[in-house]
């Protein structure tokens, strides 16, 4: 019979050794529901549209390079078949296809794909619009006072 750190894939403390308080205080607040209401936007990001991920490049792997999924840290094994992102990352299909399903993004580069979330989608172009207008306003004020 496996005890509760085997069950829960987790180690207990050594000696000495102290629980991490904010880890605990950050579960609290998500458990109890006071993170989106002190933190309204730092939500996590929908997942990647079903066109998006299926319109993923599929590759064979050619060549015997030493690279590896950076997921599964698996080397790629020759003819393996494997999904190239948008951003040119390279990923086991088994790997990337379920964290697409929980995330837009690419786990390295942060590059997002588009999602079928509306309201996601509108926060994106928004975000967007801001870092333009911030650089068009520097561009201003540095043509003006240089």
């Amino acid at each position: 019979m496996s005890d509760y750190f085997e069950e829960m894939s987790r180690t207990p403390l050594r000696d000495g050794e102290a629980p991490n308080s904010m880890l605990h205080m950050a579960r609290f607040l998500r458990d109890s529901g006071m993170w989106d209401l002190l933190w309204p936007d730092a939500k996590l990001p929908p997942p990647a549209s079903k066109d998006a991920v299926e319109n993923l490049s599929e590759i064979k792997i050619e060549s015997t390079e030493s690279k590896q999924c950076p997921v599964c840290l698996k080397e790629f094994e020759v003819d393996d078949k494997a999904k190239l992102m948008p951003c040119q990352h390279v990923f086991h299909q088994e790997c990337i296809i379920p964290w697409l399903q929980k995330t837009n993004s690419c786990p390295l580069c942060r590059y997002e794909l588009p999602t079928d979330d509306e309201d996601y989608e509108m926060y994106r172009k928004e975000k967007k619009r801001a870092v333009e207008r911030e650089r068009d306003l520097e561009t201003l004020h540095n043509s003006m006072f240089s």
